[in-house]
């Protein structure tokens, strides 16, 4: 790929390369910067790319127009909803916790659902002050994803992990760094230069010696990641089938308090 020459994978995931750094731009900033599933197999295919890549020492990941993502696309997500393990949201899932180039993630604005947790399979994540991360699987009738209920658990602590996801709320940049999901505050005007930065330097590493250090800072085995993700894809689809599903999302697009108690 020519250097620093923007790429299109799909209409809404951008990549580029600069000193070795590859970034990719969630670019869908009309809806927050929301996934569709085409977008996912995009993603997926730029992090293969990177991998592959040898002038590519390390990946950024951001969002466009000062937002991170606001998680899947509700209507697509139920239009194209998994149905298993092998689907594109789950195998993005698999492929980004697999990646062995280290990678940066610029956050701001929303991060939301599964914007929040692909960022425990990031190595390093600046955030904005003002950015904002909800969890709101148990709200949505759904249960935790990406291996987040592994991951999370083992960086947070069990009752720290089990607050944010049980009550599905919106928390601050202070709590996600008390919870292990950011590595430092950043102003949001210096944000992306910043990242850029960053990257660039660890670009300028030894690259061996990067990817070493990353493997041995994941020391959990990548069989029982994987075999976690699966579990949560497994129950995550059961799930997508249930009344209370139903309930949640015609309450969200209804603008309304869901009523889960008669299913009970």
């Amino acid at each position: 790929m020519e250097q620093g020459a923007p790429v299109s994978l799909s209409e809404k995931i951008q990549v580029s390369t600069d000193a070795g750094v590859r970034e990719i731009v969630i670019a869908r900033p009309e809806t927050k910067n929301s996934l569709l599933v085409t977008m996912y197999e995009a993603f997926t295919q730029a992090l293969l790319d990177a991998e592959r890549d040898p002038e590519v020492q390390v990946i950024l990941v951001r969002g466009e127009g000062g937002q991170f993502s606001s998680g899947n696309d509700l209507k697509d997500f139920l239009e194209n909803a998994p149905d298993g393990p092998e689907s594109p949201v789950f195998r993005f899932m698999h492929v980004i916790a697999a990646c062995k180039k280290p990678i940066v993630a610029a956050v701001d604005g929303f991060a939301v659902g599964i914007g929040s947790t692909l960022l425990l399979h990031c190595d390093v994540v600046y955030a904005a002050p003002e950015t904002q991360f909800i969890l709101p699987f148990v709200n949505l009738a759904l249960c935790p994803e990406a291996g987040s209920a592994l991951v999370l658990p083992k960086v947070a602590g069990h009752r720290r992990a089990a607050e944010v996801f049980f009550f599905g709320e919106p928390f601050d940049t202070a709590l996600a760094l008390e919870l292990g999901l950011v590595s430092r505050v950043v102003p949001a005007d210096e944000l992306l230069e910043f990242a850029r930065k960053r990257a660039r330097r660890l670009a300028d590493k030894p690259q061996r010696a990067l990817v070493a250090t990353k493997q041995l800072l994941k020391r959990h085995s990548a069989a029982e990641l994987n075999a976690h993700i699966d579990a949560e894809a497994v129950l995550f689809c059961d799930l997508l089938k249930s009344d209370e599903l139903k309930e949640a999302i015609g309450a969200f697009f209804e603008k309304r308090k869901p009523d889960f108690k008669r299913f009970r």
